[in-house]
């Protein structure tokens, strides 16, 4: 039965998501090995020292790079399959809100914990997807125990093998879940009772709260960089 609501943000974000991609693979002049000899590739895959030099799109343009089809084709599915529900329940501004905030909270995390590393993939904003479907349910009374389940089966994944970047998917679910929690909770915690309208200022008050506190890391990160590297 149809519920007569359309996910465009979700398949916007598909769509982005794959012309990016096919970019890439034409740029390489190969779907495989895309991330090499790509132009916007090297431009927006997420290397904190280049970050720390000023090059601060990588830190959401690698978002919407995957290494691949194999690597896009899992992260587009995860995005349609989980997406859809967190779109419908918080609405259009809000879900995408909490989506960016998720890919600066796995940029954050990867600036932290791994600078050495080239990354690159939506898994970030997927993972805080995730536990912002955990709140969800947990909001509407809802066993959030199968999600939960697969973040913890995807984070054993993310530990056991080589190459994933295990803090840029620890960062996107941490920013993702405090999203969602500062939605759906904290207005009802700071102000029960409280009209509509209020209610929905603090929701996006406490959005902008996750969303400082990972701009805050990343400047940091960045200035201690820039200090280590003599830049």
């Amino acid at each position: 039965m149809s519920t007569g609501f359309t996910p465009v943000i979700t398949y916007a974000l598909i769509a982005i998501n794959v012309v990016v991609f096919a970019v890439t693979a034409l740029q390489a002049g190969s779907p495989v090995d895309n991330d090499r000899g790509s132009a916007l590739f090297r431009a927006w895959a997420l290397w904190p020292p280049a970050v720390a030099d000023g090059q601060l799109v990588r830190l959401v343009g690698s978002g919407f790079l995957h290494y691949g089809p194999l690597h896009l084709a899992v992260n587009m599915f995860a995005l349609w399959v989980v997406g859809r529900d967190v779109e419908r329940v918080l609405g259009r501004s809000r879900y995408l809100a909490v989506y960016f905030i998720s890919i600066l909270g796995g940029s954050a995390a990867v600036m932290t914990f791994e600078l050495n590393a080239v990354t690159a993939g939506a898994s970030g904003a997927i993972f805080g997807l995730f536990g912002a479907l955990g709140i969800v349910l947990w909001r509407l009374r809802q066993n959030p125990g199968p999600i939960v389940a697969i973040i913890v089966i995807n984070v054993v994944i993310s530990v056991a093998t080589p190459g994933i970047s295990l803090w840029g998917h620890l960062g996107g679910l941490a920013a993702g879940t405090a999203a969602a929690l500062g939605l759906l909770f904290v207005p009802g915690w700071l102000h029960p009772g409280g009209s509509p309208a209020s209610q929905r200022a603090i929701g996006w008050a406490s959005l902008g709260a996750v969303a400082l506190l990972a701009v805050i890391v990343i400047v940091i990160r960045i200035a201690t960089i820039r200090e280590n590297l003599g830049l």
